[in-house]
């Protein structure tokens, strides 16, 4: 799956704070998302974020 930095990932689940789009950080081995909502910053394994990922809007 081609993640870039700068890119939204729309997620099948929403964040408690009611918000699905992440704004990527970082890529790599791991992934370094922020929620557009809250701004609550997460890293997780890319296997992990690929798995979890509705769609992929492009800037």
């Amino acid at each position: 799956m081609d993640i870039n930095v700068g890119d939204i990932l729309v997620m099948k689940k929403e964040h408690p704070c009611g918000s699905k789009e992440w704004e990527v950080l970082r890529t790599g081995a791991d992934i370094r998302i922020k929620c557009t909502g809250c701004g609550h910053q997460v890293m997780s394994p890319r296997k992990n974020v690929e798995k979890n990922i509705k769609s992929i809007l492009k800037p």
